[in-house]
Protein backbone atom coordinates (compact mmCIF):
# COMPACT_ATOMS: atom_id res chain seq x y z
CA UNK A 1 0.00 0.00 0.00
CA UNK A 2 0.99 3.63 -0.46
CA UNK A 3 0.67 6.28 2.26
CA UNK A 4 1.02 9.78 0.82
CA UNK A 5 1.50 12.78 3.12
CA UNK A 6 1.80 12.93 6.91
CA UNK A 7 5.06 14.88 6.99
CA UNK A 8 6.06 18.50 7.07
CA UNK A 9 9.11 20.74 7.19
CA UNK A 10 9.16 22.90 10.31
CA UNK A 11 11.04 26.19 9.96
CA UNK A 12 12.09 27.89 13.17
CA UNK A 13 14.04 31.02 14.08
CA UNK A 14 15.92 30.92 17.38
CA UNK A 15 16.62 34.44 18.64
CA UNK A 16 19.53 34.53 21.09
CA UNK A 17 20.12 38.10 22.10
CA UNK A 18 21.59 40.01 19.17
CA UNK A 19 21.77 36.94 16.92
CA UNK A 20 19.14 34.82 15.23
CA UNK A 21 19.55 31.34 13.79
CA UNK A 22 17.16 29.93 11.17
CA UNK A 23 16.73 26.17 11.07
CA UNK A 24 14.50 23.70 9.28
CA UNK A 25 13.63 20.13 10.16
CA UNK A 26 11.69 17.39 8.40
CA UNK A 27 9.10 15.92 10.75
CA UNK A 28 7.22 12.66 10.12
CA UNK A 29 3.76 12.33 11.64
CA UNK A 30 3.07 8.81 10.40
CA UNK A 31 5.27 6.80 12.76
CA UNK A 32 2.40 5.30 14.75
CA UNK A 33 0.43 4.31 11.66
CA UNK A 34 3.47 2.91 9.86
CA UNK A 35 4.41 0.84 12.91
CA UNK A 36 0.84 -0.43 13.27
CA UNK A 37 0.49 -1.43 9.61
CA UNK A 38 3.94 -2.93 9.22
CA UNK A 39 3.52 -4.76 12.53
CA UNK A 40 0.34 -6.27 11.13
CA UNK A 41 2.23 -7.52 8.07
CA UNK A 42 1.31 -4.89 5.48
CA UNK A 43 3.89 -3.77 2.93
CA UNK A 44 3.76 0.02 3.23
CA UNK A 45 5.52 2.63 1.10
CA UNK A 46 5.50 6.09 2.71
CA UNK A 47 5.73 9.00 0.29
CA UNK A 48 6.37 12.11 2.44
CA UNK A 49 4.60 15.33 1.56
CA UNK A 50 7.57 17.07 -0.06
CA UNK A 51 7.88 14.24 -2.60
CA UNK A 52 4.21 13.88 -3.50
CA UNK A 53 4.22 16.48 -6.30
CA UNK A 54 7.11 14.77 -8.11
CA UNK A 55 6.84 11.09 -7.14
CA UNK A 56 3.17 10.21 -6.69
CA UNK A 57 2.04 7.70 -9.38
CA UNK A 58 1.09 9.39 -12.63
CA UNK A 59 -0.48 6.50 -14.54
CA UNK A 60 -2.89 3.65 -13.96
CA UNK A 61 0.00 1.23 -14.42
CA UNK A 62 1.94 2.92 -11.62
CA UNK A 63 -1.10 3.00 -9.35
CA UNK A 64 -1.67 -0.66 -10.19
CA UNK A 65 1.45 -1.52 -8.19
CA UNK A 66 -0.60 -0.83 -5.05
CA UNK A 67 -3.71 -2.40 -3.56
CA UNK A 68 -4.45 0.55 -1.27
CA UNK A 69 -3.65 4.27 -1.30
CA UNK A 70 -4.09 6.45 1.79
CA UNK A 71 -4.06 10.24 1.48
CA UNK A 72 -3.40 11.89 4.83
CA UNK A 73 -2.72 15.57 5.47
CA UNK A 74 -1.76 16.27 1.86
CA UNK A 75 -3.72 18.78 -0.20
CA UNK A 76 -5.05 18.52 -3.73
CA UNK A 77 -2.45 20.99 -5.04
CA UNK A 78 0.39 18.58 -4.31
CA UNK A 79 -1.27 16.01 -6.55
CA UNK A 80 -2.29 18.47 -9.27
CA UNK A 81 0.78 20.70 -9.57
CA UNK A 82 3.70 18.60 -10.75
CA UNK A 83 6.76 20.83 -11.38
CA UNK A 84 6.28 20.19 -15.09
CA UNK A 85 2.99 22.09 -14.80
CA UNK A 86 3.81 24.71 -12.20
CA UNK A 87 7.37 25.56 -13.26
CA UNK A 88 7.39 24.76 -16.96
CA UNK A 89 3.80 25.36 -18.06
CA UNK A 90 3.57 21.90 -19.65
CA UNK A 91 0.76 19.37 -19.50
CA UNK A 92 0.82 16.47 -17.01
CA UNK A 93 -1.72 13.78 -16.01
CA UNK A 94 -4.43 14.80 -13.55
CA UNK A 95 -3.71 12.47 -10.64
CA UNK A 96 -7.05 13.15 -8.95
CA UNK A 97 -8.83 11.81 -12.03
CA UNK A 98 -6.41 8.89 -12.23
CA UNK A 99 -7.06 7.95 -8.61
CA UNK A 100 -10.81 7.99 -9.15
CA UNK A 101 -10.45 5.81 -12.26
CA UNK A 102 -8.14 3.44 -10.39
CA UNK A 103 -10.71 3.08 -7.60
CA UNK A 104 -13.50 2.29 -10.04
CA UNK A 105 -11.27 -0.35 -11.55
CA UNK A 106 -10.81 -2.09 -8.20
CA UNK A 107 -8.43 0.02 -6.08
CA UNK A 108 -8.87 0.85 -2.40
CA UNK A 109 -8.63 4.55 -1.43
CA UNK A 110 -8.74 6.10 2.03
CA UNK A 111 -8.50 9.67 3.25
CA UNK A 112 -7.65 10.48 6.86
CA UNK A 113 -8.37 13.85 8.42
CA UNK A 114 -6.03 16.72 9.18
CA UNK A 115 -5.30 20.34 8.36
CA UNK A 116 -4.62 19.42 4.71
CA UNK A 117 -7.28 16.73 4.29
CA UNK A 118 -10.82 16.96 2.90
CA UNK A 119 -11.26 20.76 2.67
CA UNK A 120 -8.90 21.56 5.51
CA UNK A 121 -7.50 24.63 7.22
CA UNK A 122 -8.82 27.75 5.47
CA UNK A 123 -10.00 25.47 2.67
CA UNK A 124 -6.41 24.85 1.53
CA UNK A 125 -6.70 21.07 1.10
CA UNK A 126 -9.42 21.81 -1.47
CA UNK A 127 -10.82 18.35 -2.23
CA UNK A 128 -14.39 19.65 -2.50
CA UNK A 129 -15.91 19.16 -5.96
CA UNK A 130 -13.02 17.01 -7.19
CA UNK A 131 -12.86 13.47 -8.58
CA UNK A 132 -11.65 12.37 -5.13
CA UNK A 133 -14.85 13.61 -3.49
CA UNK A 134 -16.83 11.73 -6.16
CA UNK A 135 -15.47 8.36 -5.00
CA UNK A 136 -15.19 8.93 -1.25
CA UNK A 137 -18.08 7.94 1.06
CA UNK A 138 -18.55 11.53 2.22
CA UNK A 139 -19.45 14.94 0.87
CA UNK A 140 -16.89 17.66 1.59
CA UNK A 141 -17.75 21.22 2.57
CA UNK A 142 -16.58 24.03 0.23
CA UNK A 143 -14.93 25.92 3.11
CA UNK A 144 -12.82 25.28 6.22
CA UNK A 145 -14.35 22.10 7.62
CA UNK A 146 -12.41 21.69 10.88
CA UNK A 147 -14.05 21.15 14.24
CA UNK A 148 -11.44 21.93 16.87
CA UNK A 149 -12.27 20.15 20.14
CA UNK A 150 -9.57 21.02 22.69
CA UNK A 151 -11.83 19.70 25.45
CA UNK A 152 -11.79 16.27 23.80
CA UNK A 153 -14.44 14.28 21.92
CA UNK A 154 -15.02 10.55 21.69
CA UNK A 155 -15.78 8.38 18.70
CA UNK A 156 -18.48 5.75 19.06
CA UNK A 157 -19.49 2.78 16.94
CA UNK A 158 -22.86 2.96 15.24
CA UNK A 159 -23.59 -0.72 15.83
CA UNK A 160 -23.34 -1.65 12.16
CA UNK A 161 -21.35 -4.85 11.80
CA UNK A 162 -18.47 -4.55 9.35
CA UNK A 163 -15.00 -6.11 8.91
CA UNK A 164 -13.31 -2.73 9.44
CA UNK A 165 -14.65 -2.31 12.98
CA UNK A 166 -14.89 -5.96 14.08
CA UNK A 167 -13.78 -6.39 17.69
CA UNK A 168 -13.38 -2.68 18.45
CA UNK A 169 -14.58 -0.97 21.64
CA UNK A 170 -17.97 0.72 21.49
CA UNK A 171 -16.45 4.03 22.63
CA UNK A 172 -13.03 5.12 21.39
CA UNK A 173 -10.32 7.12 23.17
CA UNK A 174 -10.29 10.88 23.11
CA UNK A 175 -9.68 12.94 19.96
CA UNK A 176 -8.98 16.67 19.79
CA UNK A 177 -10.72 17.51 16.52
CA UNK A 178 -12.13 16.23 13.28
CA UNK A 179 -13.51 17.22 9.89
CA UNK A 180 -17.22 18.06 9.53
CA UNK A 181 -18.38 15.64 6.82
CA UNK A 182 -21.70 14.40 5.46
CA UNK A 183 -22.15 10.75 4.59
CA UNK A 184 -23.37 9.99 1.08
CA UNK A 185 -26.70 8.14 0.84
CA UNK A 186 -25.02 4.88 -0.23
CA UNK A 187 -22.22 5.07 2.36
CA UNK A 188 -22.05 2.98 5.52
CA UNK A 189 -21.22 4.99 8.64
CA UNK A 190 -19.34 2.79 11.11
CA UNK A 191 -18.46 5.33 13.79
CA UNK A 192 -19.59 8.83 14.72
CA UNK A 193 -18.27 11.77 16.70
CA UNK A 194 -20.68 14.44 17.94
CA UNK A 195 -23.33 12.60 15.87
CA UNK A 196 -21.31 13.26 12.68
CA UNK A 197 -19.50 10.65 10.56
CA UNK A 198 -16.11 9.71 11.98
CA UNK A 199 -15.56 6.55 9.95
CA UNK A 200 -17.46 5.73 6.76
CA UNK A 201 -17.00 3.25 3.91
CA UNK A 202 -18.42 2.85 0.44
CA UNK A 203 -18.11 0.76 -2.69
CA UNK A 204 -17.38 2.59 -5.94
CA UNK A 205 -17.40 0.56 -9.12
CA UNK A 206 -15.15 -2.43 -8.49
CA UNK A 207 -13.26 -0.55 -5.75
CA UNK A 208 -13.73 0.54 -2.17
CA UNK A 209 -13.21 3.81 -0.30
CA UNK A 210 -12.96 4.88 3.33
CA UNK A 211 -13.03 8.23 5.11
CA UNK A 212 -11.69 8.75 8.62
CA UNK A 213 -12.60 12.25 9.75
CA UNK A 214 -9.91 12.72 12.39
CA UNK A 215 -6.14 12.39 12.52
CA UNK A 216 -3.93 9.33 12.39
CA UNK A 217 -1.20 11.32 14.18
CA UNK A 218 -0.87 14.31 16.52
CA UNK A 219 -2.28 16.84 17.00
CA UNK A 220 -5.91 15.66 16.75
CA UNK A 221 -4.87 12.14 17.74
CA UNK A 222 -3.29 12.31 21.21
CA UNK A 223 -1.34 9.54 22.89
CA UNK A 224 -4.50 7.99 24.33
CA UNK A 225 -5.74 7.27 20.81
CA UNK A 226 -2.41 6.31 19.24
CA UNK A 227 -1.60 3.89 22.08
CA UNK A 228 -5.08 2.35 22.14
CA UNK A 229 -5.07 -1.38 21.31
CA UNK A 230 -7.85 -0.71 18.81
CA UNK A 231 -5.69 1.72 16.79
CA UNK A 232 -3.66 -1.07 15.20
CA UNK A 233 -6.72 -3.27 14.78
CA UNK A 234 -8.74 -0.49 13.16
CA UNK A 235 -6.22 0.42 10.49
CA UNK A 236 -5.09 -3.16 9.90
CA UNK A 237 -8.70 -4.16 9.24
CA UNK A 238 -9.33 -1.01 7.20
CA UNK A 239 -6.43 -1.69 4.84
CA UNK A 240 -7.35 -5.37 4.57
CA UNK A 241 -10.94 -4.48 3.64
CA UNK A 242 -9.86 -1.79 1.18
CA UNK A 243 -7.56 -4.25 -0.57
CA UNK A 244 -10.44 -6.69 -1.05
CA UNK A 245 -9.43 -9.65 -3.20
CA UNK A 246 -6.55 -7.89 -4.90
Amino acid sequence: MLLAGESWVARTTDVKGFDAIDRAQLEIGAEALLAALRGAGHDVVHLPSHLVATDFPASLDELGEYDVVILSDIGANSLLLHPQVFNQGRRFPNRLKLLAEWVRGGGGLAMAGGYLSFQGFQGKANFHDTPIEEVLPVEILPYDDRVESPEGVFGELTGTEHPVTAGLDQQWPVLLGYQKLTAKPDATVLATVDSRPLLAVRSEGAGRTLAFASDISPHWAPAEFLEWDGYRRLFDQAVTWLAGDR
